[in-house]
């Protein structure tokens, strides 16, 4: 599985990325975690606001949302991926 957050580094971003490594470190998620700064990438997936998250190419999440959302995101994903 791979994971972007698309973000400029503001705090929001910053958070996201961090709680993102964090759920997947302690669910034993196989999934690369990147943090896309770069604009013209991040407008490449039609995003006009950060942070994004993107599973497996597919705009998830936009905006920071918390990490409870995160990980139901995440896990959301993960049976996809499974089934």
């Amino acid at each position: 599985m791979n994971i972007k957050i698309l973000g400029t580094g503001c705090p929001a971003c910053r958070n996201m990325y961090t709680d993102v490594t964090k759920i997947v470190a302690r669910n034993k998620i196989d999934a690369e975690v990147e943090y896309v700064q770069d604009i013209a990438q991040i407008l490449s997936y039609g995003v006009m606001s950060t942070p994004a998250l993107v599973i497996d190419g597919r705009v998830i999440m936009i905006g920071y949302r918390g990490p409870t959302k995160l990980e139901q995101a995440l896990k959301e994903s993960v049976e996809t991926v499974l089934s």
